[in-house]
Parts: structure tokens; sequence; C-alpha cells
């Protein structure tokens, strides 16, 4: 992309010199109009305003992009920032520059930062911004590139802006538009705007890396003159003479990530030397590969085939890494010019060919459109903002895995997408059927996360629907918030009694293995504001609630409950006592007995979050009992107790839980235990193992975090293999 430029209206039309007399005259006219419009508005750095959208339509140009597009462009702050209407640019102008003039103004206002946890104004903003984005894609794509080359230019000009506004559009850019320029496959811009953010962000990271590549150039520039030298005299002797070598272009944020996700120097970057070799058909690109591997050799996993396998944003080329005799690496891009076109315009490459093989193109553009629609498919409906901005993030921003139909179609799915999650991408009826995957033949469990290049077979049934335990966040079945919401959306179709039925069981269940029995449903369903138990219970049974998110509400209930009481015994505390205060110790606050040795009693063991007591012993100090212990209740001594509460302090200490796991006996069953229990980093710090017939009751005590540690073990344990039931122990 063209960095600086005389900007003006020649410079515009140098770059566009097959334009039709009746084009010219539109960008001609539109160029006229802005300039007159902007006459005395100035930018921050005191040039004149217009000379923003001459650097617009410039970058607009560069592209190719037809008159339309530019001329919008010339004019997309004219309805914001000037008293032209978009009526009187519809007039002059027609229909289709006018409507791209009012999609750029309608992207105008975009959130400072993406946040899933707004409410109210900020939300409903934030979701309308998303919303326009994907819909002026949908109408016309020409609205989303004049706005990407409106925040390039921005960013390029980003240093008369101060320190504060620097950063935040430096992040909007990483986190949106870069992003976003990936996704319509326009690499051109895509790297230029994360350098440019990279630079604002982490300026001396990217002052380190640029030193480096600037003091290497010159060694680094001979060597891969070499390599195309040598490359060129090979191709040659085989007869292959229409070929286009380069040396490729570094970015970067491209060499920062790479650093950054390997933990290497920069000299151990591959691509930080490469080429890029451009040939007229795809047979040649194969030619050349196999002349590359021949003359140096590849380096292992650093091969990808883009053009057997494109990416979802139509990407083609072949990429592969190869070592010299000198232990010196070199990356090797091969592509036809085709693909050339594609990879630096993506999208707007459609308007770079009107005339030619135009069947062609128009099909490959077709084909970019319906990727758009699919995107828009959640997106006009949307109610809820935090969820709406949530699959923005999963569906578009991501990064992505690609794999296989058992026909050999590629599916694009985010990466952390499971078997369900493209069973759903294929066909709703087969998410819900879903009942089991094979990946390359073998048989994984439904929460194994698609790697790309793999190929997917769903296993279904000829009835049924899918289970709650996909909802679950802690079990990791469902990852795209495509294939949840059809979940939801399946359970709430059922019937209600089947869902209060269904919801009863849910969380009787919840209840009784997280050790809270005595809780009542009444009090549970509080906790989510539900006047009536029964919608509660429906809206467990339809999936609206899972068992993850009843023990997260409950914890926080009983923190705060810890809090409110230990306020009010401070309130209620005699005058006549002045010396009592309250001490915290070991993580336990302790009404007015400092300096005590505190431990955890071992016939309960008390979880961080549970309702617990002190009892002052003989000689140990106080010991921390749960308040619904046994031992507690048949006391007979009750001066002796005294109130404890958590400590507001985070709590670095593990708290021992005891947990029985009843299951069909089997071999390999305490091994799979013990790596649920390894993979939460928990230790265990007792096994007690007794069975009977074919049965086998496991006890175990193990040192957990926090409450919700332990829920997310006890949802692990339930399911593997032949386990029946995995609960918190009493103690008695």
């Amino acid at each position: 992309m063209q960095q600086v430029a005389t900007l003006n209206l020649t410079s515009i039309l140098d770059q566009l010199p097959d334009l039709s007399v009746g084009d010219r005259l539109m960008i001609e006219r539109a160029y006229h109009k802005a300039e007159a419009a902007h006459k005395g508005q100035f930018r921050k750095s005191g040039e004149p305003y217009f000379t923003h959208c001459v650097a617009v339509a410039l970058i607009l140009a560069e592209m190719k992009l037809d008159a339309e597009a530019i001329s919008a462009g010339l004019m997309h702050d004219l309805a914001e920032d000037t008293t032209i209407t978009i009526d009187e640019i519809r007039n002059e102008f027609g229909k289709q520059v006018a409507m791209i003039v009012d999609g750029v103004s309608k992207l105008k206002n975009l959130p400072i930062k993406v946040d899933n946890h707004k409410k109210g104004k900020a939300a409903d903003k934030e979701l309308e911004y998303f919303r326009k984005m994907l819909l002026a894609m949908g109408d016309d794509v020409r609205v989303v590139l004049v706005k990407l080359a409106d925040r390039l230019h921005n960013m390029r000009t980003l240093h008369f802006m101060t320190p504060e506004k620097q950063q935040q559009k430096a992040q909007e850019t990483l986190d949106i538009f870069a992003p976003l320029a990936n996704r319509l496959g326009i690499w051109q811009i895509k790297w230029e705007l994360e350098d440019l953010s990279f630079r604002y962000l982490m300026p001396e990271r990217y002052k380190t890396i640029a030193k480096e590549l600037d003091e290497g150039r010159t060694e680094r520039e001979a060597y891969v003159n070499g390599v195309i030298t040598t490359l060129r005299e090979t191709l040659e002797s085989h007869g292959i003479s229409k070929v286009t070598i380069s040396g490729r272009p570094k970015h970067i944020y491209s060499i920062f990530k790479k650093m950054d996700k390997k933990n290497v120097p920069m000299s151990q970057v591959h691509d930080v030397r490469a080429v890029r070799v451009i040939v007229d058909d795809v047979i040649q690109c194969y030619q050349i590969l196999g002349i590359v591997h021949s003359l140096w050799r590849p380096i292992p996993g650093e091969f990808d085939d883009y053009i057997a396998a494109p990416k979802d944003n139509f990407y083609r080329s072949l990429h592969t890494a190869v070592r010299d005799n000198q232990g010196k690496t070199v990356e090797v891009q091969i592509r036809t010019w085709e693909m050339h076109e594609d990879a630096e315009y993506g999208i707007a490459a459609h308007w770079r060919y009107k005339e030619g093989n135009k069947r062609k193109r128009d099909e490959a553009f077709e084909n970019r459109l319906s990727y758009l629609r699919r995107l828009m498919e959640f997106g006009p409906d949307a109610t809820d903002a935090a969820d709406f901005v949530d699959t923005m993030k999963t569906e578009l921003f991501q990064d992505r895995v690609y794999v296989f139909t058992p026909k050999g179609d590629i599916v694009d799915l985010p990466l952390g997408a499971t078997p369900i999650d493209f069973a759903y991408y294929i066909h709703t009826d087969v998410g819900h059927r879903c009942r089991g995957a094979k990946v390359q033949g073998r048989l994984v469990s439904l929460n194994y996360h698609l790697q790309t290049g793999e190929q997917i077979e769903i296993l279904t049934s000829k009835r049924g629907g899918p289970s709650l335990d996909w909802l679950n966040s802690d079990l990791g079945y469902v990852h795209t918030a495509r294939a949840r919401d059809k979940i939801k959306a399946w359970f709430r179709r059922q019937d209600r009694e089947k869902h209060i039925t269904s919801g009863r069981e849910v969380l009787e269940h919840e209840l009784k293995r997280l050790g809270l029995e005595h809780m009542s449903f009444e009090a549970a369903s509080q906790l989510f504001s539900y006047e009536k138990l029964e919608d509660f219970l429906a809206a467990v049974g339809a999936g609206d609630i899972n068992g993850s998110q009843i023990a997260t509400k409950i914890l926080e209930m009983e923190r705060q409950e810890n809090q409110k009481n230990l306020v009010e015994h401070l309130l209620e505390e005699p005058r006549s006592v002045p010396s009592q205060v309250q001490v915290e110790t070991n993580g336990i606050n302790i009404d007015g007995l400092g300096g005590m040795l505190v431990t955890l009693a071992q016939c309960c063991n008390p979880l961080h979050g549970d309702p617990i007591i002190g009892y002052i012993t003989r000689g140990r100090g106080v010991t921390v009992h749960r308040r619904d212990c046994t031992n507690m209740k048949s006391h007979s001594e009750p001066e002796r107790l005294v109130d404890v509460s958590w400590g507001t302090a985070p709590i670095e200490e593990r708290y021992t839980v005891p947990i029985e796991i009843v299951a069909y006996d089997r071999d390999g069953l305490l091994r799979d235990i013990s790596t649920v229990v390894a993979d939460e980093k928990v230790n265990m710090t007792k096994v007690a193992v007794s069975t009977r017939q074919n049965m086998a009751v496991i006890q175990l005590m193990m040192e957990i975090v926090n409450f919700q540690q332990l829920t997310r073990i006890l949802n692990k344990m339930e399911h593997i293999q032949n386990v029946i039931e995995a609960r918190r122990r009493k103690m008695t």
C-alpha cells in the first residue's frame, strides 16, 4: 500500500488509467463537491480536513475499486460534518453512492471498548454498532471497504492525537478493524493496520523488532537475492521461465506474534527471510513446490496447502519453510496471479474485474457474499448485547480451524470448536440427534477440540434431542454461539411439565453433590429473581440456567451472607467489651480473639464459602467447623463457640474436601479419576476404595481452592465411563 503520495485529483486518477469518461467525470465532481463542502475545516495536524478525504479515495483507488466507491470515499464525511445531505448526494450521484456514504456515516460511532459485561445504554450502543456493520457488509461491502480506508488513513496520522486517543484508536483497530480486513481477505490493509496499532500499543517492543530488522537488512536482502537467483536459474533449467519472484515484505506485528507464541528470538522466526513466487496456473505452483523442496530441506510442520484447503476468507497459496546447507531458514510462498490479487485485495478484487473473465469473478464474489450472509444469521435478531458481542468475537474475529466432512467439503469453525459445534453447523437436526463422533476414523469424545485438516463424521440416533450437559460450560461440549442457541431453542420448545421435572432433577442433583441438601429449591430460585419456583425449574430444565451457574450464584450468596453477618455482629458488639476486635488469622476472621492458632476441622472439612463457626479448644486454639457439622450440633458448651467468617482477602490456602464416587467397577477406573484430578492441578491427600460384587465406592480427600473448582471436578467425574455419582461427602 502506498504510504506517501501527492494528495490531489491527479494522484487518484493516475491509479485508474482505464476509467471511462463517465466514471472519470463522476470522481471529478465528487472531488470538487467535497473540497467546497469541507472548506475551512482542519484536522489536528493543522492540515485542511479535505486532505483526509483525498487520502481515503487514494487508498480505494490503489485497490482499483470502481468510481462509485471512490466517489463515496471522497464524500464519506459530508453527511456527518457538513450541510450536505444524503438526499442531495443521491440526486447528484445516484442511489449506490448515496447508500455507501450513508452506510459509512452510520458506522461513525464505535464503542471505546468491547465489553461483554456492559449494561443498559452502553450495551445497546455496542449492539447497534455491530448490527450496522454486519448489515452494511450484507447490503454493499463497499461500505466497509470505505470504512477500512478511512481507519487506515487515521492510523497513518495517529501521531497528531493525544497519547490516550492513540491507545484507544490503536486498540480498536487491533480488536476490530484488522481482523475485519482479514475476514474480508484484504491482507494488504490487514498487515498495515496491525503494524500501526502495534506501534502505539507496545512502542518499545515495536522499536526493538524494527531495529533488529533494520540492522540485519543488508545481510538479509543479499541472502534473499541469492535465494531468488538460485531459484530462478533452477526453474529455467526445468523449462519454467514465465515466473515472478520477489522478496516478501516483513510485517513487524506478525514477527512479534510468532516470537511471543513460540517464545523464541527473531532469529528463529522462519519468515523473516521470505520470497514470493507468482506463476500463471495451479499446476506450476505444485511443480515449483517440488523444485523448492529438492533445492533445500523442508522444515517439518511448516508446510501449508491453502490451495487444496483455502482459508475461510478464501485465501489461497502454498506456504513452505526450508533450511539451506548453512542452517538458515527462508519461507517461500507460491501462488497464481489470480490468487495474489485475491490475497492482496480480498473481496475488493470483485470491483477490479469489470471486464474479461466476469462470470468466474462474479461466482467467487457470490461465494464471499454467501459467507457474509452466513455470519449475519445471528445478527439482526439478537436481543442481548452481551450475547451478540460474544457471538461476534467467536464467529467473526477468532482464529479458525478448517475441517472436512466425510464427502471432503471444507467447514470453517472457530478455534476450540467441538464435534457438537460441527454437527450444528452441518444441520440443526444433525446437532440435535448427535450421539457420537469420529475424527480420522476413530471415536472421540463430544468435547474434543477439532484440529485443522481433520475429517469429522457425526454419529446420530433416529430420534431424541440434545443433552442439558451440552450447555454446561465446565464440560466444554459447545464453543460456538450458533450451537448454543440451537440447543436452548430445542429445550424451550419442549413441554413445560417435562422442563419442570427435568429442572427439579438437575437442581436436586446439583445441591446434593455440593453437600447443600439443606438448601430449599425456593431459596435457589430466588437467587435468580424468579417469583415462582415452577418458572425457575422450567428455565433449568430448558437449559437457560445450568448447574455451573447455580453453583456460582450459591457461592456468591454465601459470601454475601457471611459478610453481612460479620457486619451485624460488629454493630451488636457490647460496648462493655471494647477490647474485642476482629482479627484475621490464616484467612479466617475471628471476633475478639487475636493471636490464637486457627485450624480447619477434619470432621467436616469446611471449604471457603461454607457457613462456618469457631470452637475454642483446650490448648489447640480455635477449630473452624461447618455450621451444619454434626459435632457442632451436639456440643454442650455454647460459651466456647465464637463467630468466625472467611476473610475478605483472596484465600490462597487449599481446603481439604471429602469426595465420594460410586461407580461400576472396571479396569482403569481409578486412573481416569486421577487424570481428572491431575488436570485440575489438585492434590489428593487420601484415597480409599471399597468394592462389592461389581460396584466400587471411592472416597477421596482433595485439596480444593474454591467452590468453582469443586463444581468443575464433580462435573467431569460424573462423565467418566461407569461413574454413577460423584458428590461431596458429608462428614459426621
